[in-house]
């Protein structure tokens, strides 16, 4: 999709599926070993870094979390397991996109993608793209702000 490079830490943290030992103290992202049971506002809670952070820092770990607690341990999304995903946990975004053209463009080109694993950079944008073509968005902009 994009192409472009991950941070440091990032890339640190995709060799063998575990953290560089020199970036572990510093790292506020979970270990690859937490089990799937634990669920992500537990794992969430346990990266301190997030305990005063915003609500926009949350939802970036959230999807983040999510996208590791789901990836291989090359830290990739299999492209049925990245569909699945959209299915299960953004369906409030995908629901009645499928006829859309460029809904069904974004999908096209997931199943042209010729690694057939995403990586964390790719999810993010075909999360973001999703989000933007979405009618939930509109809904969302509709609301009104109380102060």
């Amino acid at each position: 999709m994009c192409g472009c490079m991950h941070s440091t830490q990032d890339q640190a943290l995709h060799l063998e599926g575990e953290p560089n030992p020199s970036a572990a103290a510093t790292s506020t992202l979970a270990p690859r070993t937490m089990p799937r049971s634990i669920s992500i506002s537990k794992q969430l809670a346990s990266i301190k870094a997030l305990r005063k952070g915003s609500d926009l820092e949350k939802a970036i770990a959230t999807a983040a979390m999510i996208f590791r607690n789901f990836s291989d341990p090359d830290g990739k999304l299999g492209k049925a397991t990245a569909k699945n995903l959209l299915q299960t946990q953004f369906r409030n975004f995908t629901e009645g996109q499928e006829t859309k053209p460029r809904y069904k463009d974004l999908l096209s080109e997931l199943d042209q993608h010729t690694e057939n694993k995403l990586d964390f950079e790719d999810f993010m944008i075909l999360l973001l793209s999703i989000t933007v073509m979405s009618d939930l968005l509109q809904n969302i902009w509709s609301v009104k702000i109380m102060q």
